[in-house]
């Protein structure tokens, strides 16, 4: 019986470690980043998270890479005469008790050139940069094409 215990124990252990996805770096907190799987031999995704600044003055989100795509930008969705666009932008901002969600829709990290398809339930590394914070690398869930990423934010995103 002790040794059922212990056996579960681990397996509770390394399961918590296996789904953590909250990272820190300076005053920035990134919550839960994840990406679509995607279909067939789409050669572009994204990826989404919550930025938040726990600090008292304003950072941004400068660039990111990703070994999984040829190149990696940062993208928002304007409509643009009654027509919904993808635009890169420079940076993305994070601004002091303001969350900075990205998601589908608005805000997010494009990959663009997949070497391979991202399949549900794998991950992979994506080095974020902040203009003052500096740099950490996450672990991207990649996650089923009809399932939600599993949380709910209600904050609007910020640019």
């Amino acid at each position: 019986m002790k040794e059922f215990v212990a056996g579960f124990c681990l397996l509770a252990l390394a399961t918590a470690t296996a789904i953590a996805h909250d990272y820190k770096v300076g005053a920035i907190s990134i919550d839960h980043p994840w990406a679509r799987a995607s279909m067939g031999m789409a050669k572009a995704g994204a990826a989404y998270m919550v930025l938040t600044n726990d600090g008292s003055a304003p950072d941004r989100l400068v660039s990111a890479s990703a070994e999984v795509a040829d190149a990696v930008e940062l993208h928002t969705h304007l409509m643009e005469d009654g027509v919904m666009r993808m635009r890169q932008v420079q940076a993305i901002e994070v601004a002091p008790g303001a969350p900075s969600v990205l998601e589908p829709g608005g805000l997010h990290v494009m990959l663009i050139g997949l070497k391979e398809p991202l399949t549900a339930g794998e991950s992979f590394p994506m080095t974020l940069t902040f203009e003052q914070a500096g740099e950490i690398t996450v672990e991207v869930a990649v996650e089923a094409m009809g399932g939600g990423h599993g949380h709910s934010h209600s904050p609007a995103a910020t640019q």
